[in-house]
């Protein structure tokens, strides 16, 4: 990310003809909000300024105490580069504060930020991230409206141009990069329609926001295309489901402390102590990682989605993966997540499990390198499950301190309660299967 001034930016903006600004932030759920403010406030919003009503933000707080600042990170600031030039719309992300001048406990952006903290004072410089988000380009209908209907038949690597979704990931990653995004790979995913855009790793908080402007560009992108860009993880039966790998590596004092050259496997002690942490720890963060009742199909359903606590350095069923890469590169792979998690909290509870991992100087597993999806029931009588439901991964991060303390008491309460609430409205629901299955036998 580039470093700009206070100066540097009111400057861009004159010489740019920016007229607006967007003052970005999250919700605990995820969604991306914003204040929109004309040029002439952006002096005031680069120095904190800016108040809004946080009550009617999801899960942020009370109407008693609802007024709340935007602070920006001015390292953060973009022009939107499909904005009209005579009307130029630019970005910053910002952090919520309260009234009494501290970070708000429920602004994902400032608890991860919390959590990295921790880690600094347990003496490490930061946790690199690398996410690899996938995506559907499913077709608008006339009214512009979301379908399921595909845009492409491709598979996975495909290079013939199918249809029109190539030209629109194109578009994207072009977008990108006119951002300041680093893409190192684009290419179709193995379902109709569904397409993966990789961009280089970063520090978690930094990372995080790349994965929620990839979001906003994906689908404004996409939308000029007659698309639509769906994270759902599993939007349709019998083909893949959308995830979202985080690449975790921990670095100290500029080295990659991962890795260990005197080991047989190129693994530090450390490296093991952390996944050890995320594996002990995997079922609280589910709720958190695989945050919708949508999720759980994606998990269940195979197509390499893991749903098992397990490690491995070749197949793709287990949670944690190895990438043969070592060196700088050495990292672990966590496979459970997909792109629907808040990734500032996804990303603080990855940390925090595996911080606490190292603390407690867990013991690693032995790896399961059989595919466990074939494995029989008495082989896997000792691999434990990821929650298989929504429900049971709120349970699981219920009984869960560590990651309940990642999360903070403000946000845990917050998260829980309006997971809850969507559980029990699905739940209560009769579905279209059940009519089929049940109506005429019984």
């Amino acid at each position: 990310m580039k470093e700009y001034s206070r100066k540097d930016i009111l400057r861009i903006a004159e010489d740019e003809n920016v007229r607006y600004i967007r003052l970005q932030f999250t919700d605990i759920l995820g969604a991306i909000k914003n204040v929109e403010i004309p040029l002439k406030q952006l002096g005031k919003a680069l120095d904190g300024e800016m108040m809004f009503d946080g009550s009617s933000i999801e899960g942020f707080t009370r109407v008693e105490e609802s007024d709340m600042f935007l602070k920006p990170d001015l390292s953060t600031w973009v022009i939107f580069p499909w904005s009209s030039d005579d009307a130029r719309i630019g970005r910053l992300i910002c952090d919520v504060y309260g009234i009494d001048g501290e970070p708000f406990l429920g602004d994902p952006r400032s608890n991860l930020k919390r959590t990295v903290k921790e880690m600094q004072e347990m003496g490490y410089d930061k946790l690199q991230l690398g996410p690899e988000p996938e995506f559907f380009l499913f077709k608008l209908d006339d009214e512009r409206r979301p379908t399921t209907e595909l845009s492409d038949t491709g598979g996975y690597f495909d290079m013939q141009p199918i249809d029109f979704g190539e030209d629109c990931r194109r578009d994207i990653t072009l977008t990108l990069e006119d951002m300041g995004f680093e893409v190192e790979m684009s290419h179709h995913e193995g379902a109709p329609s569904q397409h993966e855009i990789s961009f280089k790793y970063s520090d978690a908080v930094t990372a995080s926001d790349n994965i929620q402007t990839f979001k906003l560009v994906a689908k404004t992108i996409a939308r000029k295309y007659g698309l639509h860009a769906t994270f759902m993880p599993k939007p349709l039966y019998g083909i893949p489901g959308n995830g979202m790998h985080y690449n975790v590596s921990l670095f100290k004092d500029g080295n990659n402390i991962f890795y260990d050259e005197n080991d047989e496997f190129g693994l530090s002690q450390c490296m093991r102590y952390f996944m050890a942490g995320l594996l002990k720890h995997a079922r609280g963060f589910t709720a958190v990682c695989n945050p919708l009742v949508n999720s759980y199909k994606r998990m269940q359903s195979g197509f390499e989605a893991p749903k098992y606590v397990a490690w491995s350095g070749s197949n793709r069923s287990p949670l944690l993966r190895i990438p043969p890469s070592r060196g700088m590169a050495t990292r672990a792979e966590v496979r459970s997540l997909d792109p629907t998690a808040n990734p500032y909290l996804a990303s603080a509870l990855i940390l925090k499990a595996g911080l606490s991992g190292i603390e407690n100087k867990l013991e690693l597993e032995n790896p399961v390198n059989e595919n466990i999806y074939e494995m029989s029931d008495k082989q896997k009588e000792n691999v434990e499950d990821l929650p298989s439901t929504l429900y049971t991964a709120l349970k699981a991060l219920r009984a869960d301190e560590v990651m309940k303390d990642a999360l903070g008491k403000h946000i845990y309460r917050q998260f829980h309660e309006n997971k809850s609430i969507e559980w029990s409205m699905y739940s209560s629901q009769v579905s279209q299967w059940e009519l089929d299955e049940y109506l005429g036998q019984y």
